[in-house]
């Protein structure tokens, strides 16, 4: 499946920033990531009002802003994905009894067609990934059952979806009860120019997702993750990157509600003994 946008014209050699060697080479006063790209890119204008854990509107590929209790989607007709969720997740919203709802993923009729359907979702190969976890939804059962909708949802490895993808959301709950709050946005990655896909829609499968960690306070940091889409092994500390090279990756310019001296001065580290 061929996608318009240069968003998808990176190259593959991108994604061997999505390994646990970035982070082994850190030094404390250097930003973690070895992923190079081909050139940067000229990042989107931010805009004023936005919450803060909402990015700068895109202007390179397609773009629905939908509004959850809990979550923000910029939804992208093209890929029948989101370009990224967002959302605010405090000390509160980590602790509830809400079950897991049973048979509630289904198609986001606020998007026009074609759109995801559960038939797209029935391959064996792939799961069906959370960008904004139900994990964090516990709180309320309203919320947690919005983010069974297939506009917060992406073909996701098994292993990685169960494994360092899972130990990643788990440690932001984790920050988020020792902060108080944190500010999350999170995605899939379109490194080639062509895609599997999966079901009648041909839903594109992702190379990879990146996340980036906003949390403020007395002294406000950032950090990133970028994580290949296959059976990735290790712990969620070694797929470490600095914001800056998310964004350069992503061509996204994420917390442009923050002033600007604290944006470029917590965006340039990855420090993981920070957290």
């Amino acid at each position: 499946m061929k996608l318009r946008s240069l968003f998808y014209l990176f190259a593959l050699t991108l994604l061997t920033a999505c390994v646990p060697s970035a982070h082994q080479q850190q030094n404390d006063d250097e930003q973690a990531g070895e992923s190079k790209l081909l050139a940067d890119r000229e990042l989107p204008a931010a805009e004023p009002n936005l919450p803060v854990e909402q990015p700068a509107a895109l202007a390179t590929r397609p773009e629905q802003i939908l509004h959850r209790d809990h979550y923000t989607v910029s939804y992208n007709a093209e890929t029948m994905q989101p370009n990224w969720v967002a959302w605010r997740l405090t000390k509160a919203h980590t602790y509830g009894n809400s079950p897991r709802p049973q048979n509630a993923f289904r198609e986001d009729e606020e998007v026009p067609q074609p759109r995801a359907t559960l038939a797209d979702y029935r391959s064996r190969k792939w799961s069906r990934g959370h960008m904004c976890p139900a994990g964090d939804n516990k709180w309320d059962s309203e919320a947690m059952y919005e983010t069974f909708l297939l506009t917060n949802i992406c073909p996701q490895n098994y292993d990685m979806n169960d494994g360092v993808w899972n130990d990643i959301e788990m440690t932001c709950r984790k920050w988020a009860r020792k902060y108080g709050e944190v500010f999350i946005v999170c995605g899939p990655l379109f490194t080639k120019s062509t895609h599997e896909t999966i079901g009648p829609h041909h839903i594109p499968v992702p190379e990879a997702f990146f996340k980036v960690v906003l949390a403020m306070g007395e002294t406000p940091k950032a950090i990133g993750f970028l994580c290949r889409n296959a059976a990735i092994t290790g712990t969620e500390n070694q797929y470490v990157q600095s914001v800056d090279e998310v964004e350069r990756i992503t061509g996204m310019d994420f917390f442009p509600a923050l002033n600007d001296d604290i944006e470029e001065k917590i965006e340039s580290r990855a420090r993981w003994k920070d957290w």
